[in-house]
């Protein structure tokens, strides 16, 4: 037996219950009659917690620990029932008081016996899964006791996020920077369906995640349980896996085929967790492995294939490339293939910063967020190579040019419309073939037509530096100010709204890594993104000492402003540019380009440097231009949370 120091004796009054923690155990210590009492914490009936009741009388004067959710009574000192509730009474510890400290004698706590959960923590660090974006509650415990075990050994590590929604997010934009899944773990019900858009996220775009959420016991499984929702049946439009963990489940392969699934499939997997499951003894149970799991991803063409994508590429005078978000990791190849064309490349805006605009092929984001060099040299191409590109309508590739389409999916060769040659096969590997069997190009040479329009562009935003109508700084100041002063390798998380429009147009990549919200177009996730990519730096060399720096506008701010904390909370080394215009400027924007009125679109706002301050951060506001680069300078330098926030004009876009 171990003795516990639990309380002192001021702490609680004669007549009066407490919850105490001995070790690992929880009791429910008694003052009662002069003398000092401790039982289990957990009423019988459904797990009720004594230590929160009351002493009261009942008939006869007798006086009972009445439990506070159903009523379920107890003698105070011996922890016995009136009769009728249960079989037992509440199982007893020997107190002492020591002085004026209060001591109870508890069971050395037993050697942990390994659980479901730990198999399937062990496999999720088998296949490299080691990050965690989650919120622990009552239906994920023994979940978040596994991943806690794992943390304190070194193998994982834990966020503690504010919202299940910031989680999910997080999980986003760690796998969006990385190419690597993170988990994001949620209680059930309402903790389950705010992961939904941070997963639907993920999901459009193509980054791995595997979301856990908690579940209530099997045993409850009905439309009237608290906090039963049928999670299997939610989790399904959003999930390439969608698993229940149950009692007979092999717990190893069930979450490999998560991890996998996830990995290969670049989309989301989903485990639910009953929570009567978490808890079951799974001491002979294997864990998973990646091992004889995994093919090589290589995959190229036919060679009919190769020779007609030739062909139309070499044949071709003005060829136009334009890089997708698909083409990140073949950015090498894109790149070597432009320059045996001395042809132009532009970036889809989800693809932006994979090409400086300092490359003397690049072209700068095609379409609605995007310059008029990547317009301009689409109109005049006679042929247009799409490489990873997906075909958006904000992209608005023109579908009336030839087209070479090469792209890992399937089901984006061709999308929305016929093209001339569609190639199926790992990016890469497919444009390492095009250059080994190219012949000799005889096209135009475009380079001093693209420093050209650069020279004209560069130009029109010069002149729009001057802009200012008195009700704050314009975007192109700011993000001309962005372009000179955030590190060349720094990650960029930017948010949905007019923020995001003017960086598209203004801002011009000198080497970062930008991550947006793409296909989904979700307001709010430039700083959870932020946040899994802070982490995602931590976990992974090669980005290891890059800096944060993410975007957004007040609205998306506004969405997960209060996990600001969790950054100060880890001390990440995060910077946040604020644009604050006091309004939904997209949104009053669309209103009057559909010729509504604009109505409820006006916003009131805190102090944003105020309260980045007030949460253990620095904050930094800027209302003139003349203060912006110190600013900048100020939050970019800061090791830590800096949030700077630029007050803008909301039609200085």
């Amino acid at each position: 037996m171990e003795w516990r120091r639990v309380a002192h004796v001021n702490d609680l009054p004669d007549g009066r219950v407490m919850t105490v923690t001995a070790g690992v155990k929880t009791l429910a210590l008694v003052h009662f009659d002069g003398q000092y009492a401790a039982m289990d914490n957990r009423c019988p009936h459904q797990g009720g917690p004594l230590g929160e009741g009351s002493i009261e009388k009942g008939e006869g004067g007798q006086c009972w620990l009445r439990c506070p959710w159903h009523g379920w009574d107890f003698d105070p000192l011996t922890g016995k029932p009136p009769g009728g509730h249960a079989d037992t009474g509440q199982e007893m510890f020997p107190v002492e008081v020591r002085g004026d400290e209060i001591h109870v004698g508890v069971p050395e706590e037993p050697d942990h016996v390994r659980t479901a959960t730990d198999v399937i923590a062990e496999t999720f660090v088998n296949w490299g899964v080691t990050r965690v974006f989650g919120m622990v509650g009552h239906s994920n415990l023994g979940l978040a006791d596994a991943f806690r075990r794992q943390s304190e050994a070194g193998k994982m590590s834990y966020v503690g996020i504010r919202h299940e929604g910031a989680a999910s997010f997080a999980a986003s934009g760690y796998a969006k920077l990385s190419g690597r899944p993170a988990i994001c773990m949620s209680i059930a019900g309402p903790g389950a369906t705010n992961m939904m858009t941070g997963l639907f996220d993920a999901k459009v775009d193509r980054a791995p995640i595997i979301a856990c959420p908690g579940q209530v016991q099997t045993q409850v499984f009905s439309p009237f349980a608290f906090q039963d929702i049928d999670l299997h049946g939610a989790f399904a439009p959003v999930s390439a896996f969608n698993q229940l963990v149950l009692h007979d489940s092999n717990f190893g392969e069930i979450a490999t085929l998560a991890a996998k699934t996830a990995i290969v499939e670049r989309n989301v997997s989903t485990l639910i967790f009953p929570d009567d499951v978490q808890t079951l003894p799974a001491i002979d149970k294997k864990a998973g492995s990646p091992k004889g799991r995994l093919a090589d991803m290589r995959m190229a063409p036919h060679d009919d294939t190769i020779k007609e994508a030739i062909d139309r590429i070499y044949g071709s005078k003005r060829p136009f490339i334009i890089a997708g978000y698909g083409a990140r990791e073949a950015m090498q190849q894109v790149v070597a293939l432009a320059e045996d064309l001395k042809a132009p490349i532009a970036t889809t805006f989800k693809g932006k910063g994979q090409i400086p605009d300092s490359h003397p092929l690049a072209a700068g984001v095609l379409g609605r967020s995007g310059t008029p060099i990547a317009s301009w040299f689409m109109n005049e191409c006679d042929l247009i190579i799409a490489i990873g590109a997906s075909f958006s309508h904000h992209t608005g590739i023109e579908p009336s040019k030839p087209i070479v389409q090469i792209d890992f999916d399937r089901m984006h060769l061709g999308k929305g419309h016929a093209v001339d040659v569609a190639v199926w096969g790992e990016i890469a590997c497919t444009l390492e073939i095009i250059d080994y069997e190219s012949p000799i190009y005889h096209g135009t040479d475009q380079r001093g037509e693209i420093a050209e329009r650069w020279r004209i562009w560069r130009a029109e935003k010069a002149s729009r530096l001057a802009d200012d109508r008195g009700k704050g700084l314009s975007a192109s100041i700011l993000f001309e100010a962005m372009t000179r002063l955030v590190p060349p390798d720094a990650v960029m998380p930017v948010d949905v709204g007019n923020n995001a429009y003017s960086f598209g147009r203004y801002f011009e990549p000198t080497g970062q890594r930008i991550l947006m919200s793409g296909y989904l177009g979700s307001i709010g996730f430039a700083f959870p993104a932020a946040m899994g990519a802070w982490a995602a730096c931590q976990d992974f060399p090669e980005y290891r000492g890059r800096k944060v720096v993410s975007v957004s506008g007040d609205g998306g701010f506004g969405q997960y402003a209060m996990e600001f904390t969790t950054a100060v909370h880890y001390d990440m080394d995060i910077c946040h540019v604020l644009m604050n215009n006091s309004e939904l400027g997209k949104i009053s924007k669309e209103q009057r380009g559909g010729e509504w009125p604009v109505w409820q679109t006006s916003l009131t706002n805190p102090n944003f440097a105020d309260f980045a301050a007030s949460c253990g951060g620095l904050g930094v506001r800027v209302t003139r231009k003349e203060d912006l680069d110190e600013a900048l300078r100020r939050g970019i330098a800061c090791d830590g949370p800096a949030l700077v926030e630029i007050c803008t004009d909301v039609e200085l876009v």
